[in-house]
């Protein structure tokens, strides 16, 4: 999400667009890192095989839903200094993948990254690949978040990945073995959360709705 020039005329207030640059084997323009700088203020950008996509801030329902997991693994794994595990937990991070910056640039909900892989951090956006990523899907990038985005999350070798669904209510988690995302558990209603790699602590999924 940057601020700049105007809105794509291919963009669209539900969400998903894919904007124009230099033109590409599939037919589409090929987007550069410009177009993500050059995003407008409201929108996130990121660009997957060449082409930008603009999505709509969270709305209040899975918005709330991100900040209390953030909130609740971060209390644990980030910011307790005293564990020899810890994480860096964040939400909407900036990461650049596919082997040169700018060539895929994806903003995950929310990423976790090991503090022993990333003792420092970046500038401006993430060049190692995160340890762990959560998508929370929303109508506006359930489409996106279950298709280019997850397979690019295995391309990239990300151990773990989870995926919220706050109308369901809902938590799936999943581990990567041969390059393909293996389920691990699809938990729901008054379930306990403890699953990897956050398996070291238990937490209620009621805790992640508005109730």
């Amino acid at each position: 999400m940057r601020a700049g020039a105007q809105p794509s005329p291919h963009a669209t207030e539900r969400g998903l667009a894919v904007a124009v640059g230099a033109r590409s084997r599939d037919g589409h323009r090929q987007a550069t890192y410009q177009d993500v700088v050059d995003a407008p203020p409201h929108k996130i950008a990121e660009i997957m095989h060449g082409r930008l996509y603009l999505s709509a801030l969270l709305a209040p329902l899975p918005a709330s839903v991100r900040t209390r997991l953030c909130a609740t693994l971060g209390a644990r794994f980030d910011l307790d200094r005293k564990r020899p595990d810890r994480w860096r937990i964040m939400h909407w991070p900036e990461a650049h993948f596919g082997g040169s910056p700018g060539k895929d640039v994806l903003v995950p909900d929310i990423a976790g990254w090991r503090r022993a892989r990333t003792p420092t951090l970046p500038d401006n956006y993430f060049t190692i690949a995160p340890d762990w990523v959560c998508e929370v899907l929303s109508p506006s990038t359930r489409k996106l978040d279950l298709g280019e985005k997850r397979d690019i999350y295995a391309r990239e070798g990300i151990p773990h990945l989870w995926l919220v669904d706050p109308l369901a209510k809902s938590l799936e988690t999943f581990a990567l073995e041969a390059s393909k995302w293996r389920p691990l558990a699809r938990l729901s209603g008054d379930a306990d959360v403890c699953q990897p790699p956050f398996e070291a602590i238990r937490f209620p999924l009621n805790d992640l709705w508005d109730t």
